[in-house]
């Protein structure tokens, strides 16, 4: 039998969400270092289990989760092994989307769970998505994940809960390392050391839930072991009952008073008070999270906890150095700097093409040149750049072509795990196009970084940001709006204006809708991208609300676009194929339109995030820091 893995971690729940940011970026943690940078990652994980529990009874949770290389099951036992240090045995395998274990590659999780369950297909219990923010950390021969994770608890279809926790999981090495962590993390009072998993998180918001919930899926919750729905509630080292709730938040029984959808934005709005008392009553101004729309108000810190007091940390290496006070030509200079800087380190990555990352990073700081042309509109003489943004846009499409086609390969690869060896020939003539497309644009993106136009780029790119204040538009008058304080939350508010004006049409929005409102989404990203240094403590959540709706409308383009070019091939190449070929871009195609879809389904959490009124007043704190 293959070994099991024993999972080691420590987990702390953060009281106040941005409060636990500092050791993301320490530059010493005890005994570790950091090796390497934060990384964001985003984690759906579906729950499942058979439709009598019967892994729930067994005492284990099984944990469905989509990867770059595919989709893997795992199962993680139950019960946690008691003081700082939790110890859990985790069996790992691969999987697919359709939850028939059967159909899986064989591995010991398939086994485990087709003893224990049979060859019946498993249902979905909930859904936890999570922000990982993850660092690596060293000490001598150890090495440890530290990860701070946003999580949201999903069930019918909405946001039941959401907190945030520090985990530090061991990696390899001895694990006193990792306890000398426990003294550091225990003296902090915005942690809170927790001894339960996630999922006995979220068994107190389906509890408080069930009240509401469709007869049918009462009844099965109500069919759960009992030791799965108490798993709201357990007991740390020293012996002392922790809450399920968050140390900062009202005890979670609020969630089963969650207002209809219909009524959340009155309350919303009724929670704030008149004009005039709204500065000494500023810690009154928001309501609890649980009164509030869930997906929204939750989203954004209120402005007066974020805005407490933090031991001061190093420069975010991200900075672009823009001040309130910066002309807006000065702003715009100080953003292509940073982002011209950052394409020339990775041009050379690029061009030996062994890591797809260095082309991706290359693409992105294009992409943010041309939005600072766009939102720094007005800032320069046109004359002055035309030229550049000509160049700079063929260059940005070369790029883009090489790209798209990588992340095509890359989502076929992985689709391609979930099949038996008998399956994988099938999807040959759909890789071997897309490669060979690949290999075209990439031929034809070297021919144009080896041009004399690029060259001439770069020299042009030097030359204009040596010499941007001589190219900067002539200011009217001494009290013409022209500084970053003056013009920046107008460009802020004119690129989310574009977003919710979606708002009458989403409920029918086709997929060329939905694509238009992923680039309004993306300008207003690096509207408030640009200006975030200068903007309220409420930034940071504004912008990841902001780049979580992109996302989700990215997957859903790349899912679009990958199910065309799976039909264009079936219908064009007909009668070429086998049927072992037919039959496998066929079931492609299937998956791909289903996860289209199941985007769609997906899509008004993450806009509610961004179109309630919550985020709105985030907004105008976070703009009248200005």
């Amino acid at each position: 039998m293959t070994p099991r893995k024993i999972e080691v971690e420590m987990k702390y729940e953060v009281a106040r969400p941005g409060s636990a940011d500092r050791y993301l970026v320490a530059p010493e943690l005890g005994p570790f270092t950091p090796d390497g940078q934060v990384r964001s990652i985003r984690v759906e994980d579906r729950y499942v289990d058979s439709a009598d529990w019967a892994l729930a009874r067994a005492g284990l949770a099984a944990r469905m989760r989509r990867t770059s290389h595919g989709t893997e099951i795992s199962l993680k036992a139950t019960n946690v092994s008691p003081g700082r240090l939790h110890r859990r045995e985790e069996i790992e395998g691969p999987a697919d989307e359709a939850l028939v274990p059967g159909g899986w590659p064989s591995s010991q999780a398939r086994k485990v769970v087709m003893e224990l369950c049979g060859d019946e297909p498993l249902v979905e219990m909930l859904t936890i998505r999570q922000l990982r923010r993850v660092r690596l950390l060293t000490a001598g021969g150890t090495r440890a994940e530290m990860s701070l994770d946003e999580v949201e608890v999903i069930g019918q279809g909405r946001v039941l809960d959401t907190f945030e926790e520090l985990e530090v999981e061991l990696k390899r090495g001895d694990e006193k390392s990792l306890e000398s962590l426990i003294g550091l993390f225990d003296t902090d009072p915005a942690l809170g050391a927790v001894s339960r998993s996630k999922l006995d998180r979220a068994m107190t918001s389906i509890r408080a839930a069930m009240p509401t919930m469709p007869a049918e899926l009462r009844h099965h919750w109500e069919s759960a072991p009992a030791a799965l729905l108490a798993g709201g509630t357990s007991t740390d080292a020293a012996g002392q009952v922790e809450r399920s709730g968050s140390a900062a938040d009202p005890a979670p029984e609020g969630t089963a008073a969650e207002p209809p959808a219909e009524q959340a934005e009155p309350q919303a709005e009724q929670a704030e008070p008149p004009a005039e008392q709204a500065e000494p009553q500023a810690e009154q101004a928001e309501p609890p999270a649980e009164q509030a729309e869930p997906p929204a108000e939750q989203a954004v810190a209120p402005a007066e906890q974020a805005a407490q007091p933090t031991p001061r940390l190093k420069p975010n290496p991200r900075a672009v150095g823009i001040v309130a006070d910066d002309s807006m030509p000065e702003a715009a200079v100080k953003v292509l700097r940073f982002h011209f800087g950052k394409m020339q380190r990775r041009e050379a990555g690029t061009r030996d093409g062994s890591d797809a990352e260095d082309l991706h990073d290359m693409r992105v700081s294009t992409r943010r040149m041309r939005a600072a042309w766009r939102v720094f509109d007005g800032a320069f003489k046109a004359g002055k750049t035309r030229k550049i943004r000509r160049h700079l846009e063929t260059i940005a499409d070369k790029l883009g072509a090489v790209r798209d086609l990588d992340v095509l390969i890359e989502g076929l690869e992985a689709y391609s795990t979930g099949l038996n060896e008998e399956q994988r020939p099938g999807l040959g003539p759909l890789n071997t196009l897309w490669r060979r497309q690949r290999g075209n644009a990439r031929a034809q993106l070297i021919s144009e970084l080896d041009s004399p136009s690029y060259a001439a780029f770069v020299k042009e790119m030097e030359e204009f940001l040596e010499d941007g204040a001589n190219s900067a538009a002539a200011i009217a008058s001494p009290t013409s709006p022209h500084r970053v304080r003056d013009r920046a939350a107008s460009k802020i508010w004119a690129a989310y204006e574009s977003v919710r004006a979606y708002e009458l049409v989403l409920p029918w929005a086709d997929v060329e809708t939905l694509h238009d409102l992923r680039i309004a989404t993306k300008w207003l990203r690096y509207a408030l991208e640009f200006f975030g240094e200068t903007l309220g403590p409420d930034f940071p959540r504004l912008l990841e609300r902001v780049v979580a709706l992109q996302e989700h409308l990215g997957l859903l383009h790349d899912a679009d676009v990958a199910s065309k070019l799976a039909r264009d091939m079936l219908v064009a190449r007909a009668g070429d194929l086998s049927s072992v070929e037919s039959d496998a871009i066929g079931s492609y195609l299937r998956s791909r339109e289903r996860e289209l879809e199941r985007r769609r389904r997906g899509l008004g959490t993450v806009w509610r995030a961004v179109n309630g009124a919550p985020f709105r007043r985030a907004l105008g704190r976070a703009t009248a820091a200005l």
